[in-house]
């Protein structure tokens, strides 16, 4: 019997989360690869590509999901071009319903500034949403050290959302355990984090950080938003 007939992920999400809380990252990605197979993903912001390199290691061949808003900054394309070079994972690439041209037209030119929650919601959680139906857990790189909102995520918890598993493998580790693996396995990462961003996303909703600032004060600066809605 699959887990996906059991009809029971949800215990099993809340039951993994208790069992696995202190185990080692590549030990939970393990568990999600024996558990859920092909019904597996991981998803990346191309950031850094510390979780598709677990991941790949854990289940080579895995899907690497990766949103394209349109308003990447060109390191964050070219992150994701190379780790589907040279990881062993399989690269999927998730657009939204409409290009950049197409929103502008409908909802008007530079949405991002006047609600940046619709153009999340179009651009990130809806494409994510759809890209997810044909699995049953994800993964990501979420860390409780980022921001208070993650203070409290789980290692493997659930998605009531999407109504799935959610994995966080990282999410015990510090900047400095990422450094350190980084470092230890040549891992690649976005070039804009060697240029002050201490987070990357959107171009137009992303600044540089100044020293002593939260890792994500970039991220809508001068907002009260802090997440996108995707982990909400």
């Amino acid at each position: 019997m699959t887990v996906t007939e059991t009809g029971d992920l949800r215990e099993l999400a809340e039951r993994a989360g208790r069992e696995l809380e202190e185990a080692p990252a590549l030990a939970v990605l393990s568990w999600a690869a024996e558990t859920f197979g092909s019904r597996f993903c991981v998803t990346s912001s191309m950031e850094d590509a510390v979780v598709a390199h677990l991941a790949s290691r854990a289940f080579p061949g895995v899907d690497v999901v990766f949103l394209d808003t349109g308003y990447h900054f060109p390191e964050t394309i070219g992150t994701r071009d190379a780790v589907e070079a040279v990881m062993d994972v399989n690269l999927v690439t998730l657009t939204p319903r409409q290009s950049v041209a197409e929103q502008d037209a409908e909802y008007g030119p530079r949405l991002h500034d006047r609600d940046p929650d619709l153009c999340c919601a179009l651009r990130k959680v809806r494409p994510l949403e759809e890209g997810l139906a044909g699995y049953d857990a994800w993964a990501t790189g979420l860390r409780r050290e980022e921001s208070p909102t993650r203070a409290n995520t789980p290692v493997v918890g659930w998605d009531e959302r999407r109504r799935k598993v959610k994995v966080a493998p990282i999410a015990r580790w510090t900047q400095d355990d990422v450094d350190a693996y980084v470092a230890e396995h040549g891992v690649l990462t976005n070039p804009l984090l060697m240029d002050g961003y201490a987070s990357v996303g959107c171009a137009p909703c992303t600044r540089r950080v100044a020293a002593g600032e939260d890792a994500r004060a970039g991220r809508w600066a001068g907002r009260a938003k802090t997440e996108c809605g995707l982990h909400g």
